[in-house]
């Protein structure tokens, strides 16, 4: 309980969530690629192994956007930028999806593996950004088996890399011609559903692990959550003003520069495993 308590940890575990609340109102990506790396870290320097280490990571930061998006997205709906009509056909595939990966792959993959997964999905969400390839003018949104499809493919990749959709739900919504600020904001509401489904399947998968620090439940480092949560709250709203404020393009090459930093980190984390 003492190194629980470790004024370092806390100070190190607030300011991760002082920056990635802003992130998850600027960019709707709830915080999630920024925290799976730092966490990974500060897990491994008190002594948990590194395949813990990014699983509990993977499963911690996925916790944290249940309060991160419900912060961000209040901000961004006073404003009148959420597309509930979207929200309401991907969510069921999210749920059915982010289940399937948390409960059955999510527990039978290593933490390595994971690492990799989540570097290359992050590496190609940014390059997607980067191009910034115009969609063309008469593309939609799916109907609702389409739309009930990609929320599945959204929960599922999520709860293997423990972010809450937005590096596949933003690139998705704007090659379907929603605005940029628009989808950032919609994917802020999708990360609630995201990580309900997720974070119960990693609570009952983690159930049997051996070897889990103190302060788990299942998969998810509860100091963690509890510090990374309040602080995050606390700056989600001014990322959500902010991210009226840029243009687009910026805005769009904001998200995939931090993307491709932690791609490579995560990268070099699994082949090193």
């Amino acid at each position: 309980m003492t190194s629980l308590l470790d004024p370092v940890l806390i100070a190190e575990l607030a300011a991760l969530g002082l920056g990635t609340g802003f992130l998850a109102g600027l960019l709707g990506i709830g915080g999630g690629m920024l925290m799976v790396p730092f966490i990974t870290i500060i897990m491994g320097h008190r002594g948990v192994a590194s395949d813990l280490a990014v699983k509990m990571a993977i499963a911690t930061s996925m916790a944290t956007i249940i309060f991160t998006s419900v912060s961000s997205v209040r901000a961004h709906h006073k404003r009148g930028a959420v597309r509930w009509d979207i929200v309401r056909r991907l969510a069921p595939g999210i749920v059915i999806g982010s289940l399937l990966g948390s409960l059955g792959v999510f527990a039978l993959l290593k933490g390595t593996v994971l690492a990799i997964v989540f570097a290359l999905f992050v590496g190609f969400s940014a390059t997607q950004m980067f191009l910034d390839r115009k969609p063309k003018p008469t593309r939609q949104m799916p109907g609702t088996a389409g739309q009930l499809s990609a929320g599945g493919a959204i929960g599922f990749i999520s709860g293997l890399v423990g972010a809450g959709g937005g590096f596949v739900s933003v690139p998705f919504m704007t090659w379907c011609n929603i605005s940029i600020h628009n989808a950032v904001a919609t994917s802020a509401a999708l990360g609630f559903p995201i990580a309900v489904a997720n974070v119960l399947g990693y609570v009952v998968s983690g159930q049997s692990v051996q070897g889990l620090p103190g302060g788990s439940f299942g998969y998810i480092w509860l100091p963690a959550l509890a510090v990374i949560a309040v602080c995050s709250v606390l700056t989600a709203p001014l990322g959500a003003k902010a991210a009226h404020n840029l243009p687009v393009k910026k805005l769009k090459r904001v998200f995939a520069s931090i993307l491709y930093l932690l791609a490579a980190y995560m990268l070099w984390k699994g082949l090193q495993g």
